[in-house]
């Protein structure tokens, strides 16, 4: 696996992990979220699959500047 793959796979665990810690904070100071536990789940995932995404797409163009 090359460097630039799993730098977006490590950046798409972060989102993952960013989305799911901000939604604990909310169900903790708001109360309940809308969804259950396997849809914070699968957004997690979906967010985690968007900043990997997005990660591997735009690195060559900073590391360009």
């Amino acid at each position: 696996m090359n460097r630039r793959v799993k730098s977006s796979l490590l950046w798409g665990a972060v989102g993952v992990f960013a989305f799911l810690a901000l939604a604990q904070g909310y169900v903790l100071v708001a109360g309940p979220l809308p969804v259950g536990f396997l849809g914070r789940i699968g957004i997690a995932l979906v967010v985690g699959a968007v900043a990997a995404g997005v990660s591997y797409a735009t690195e060559l163009r900073l590391l360009a500047r």
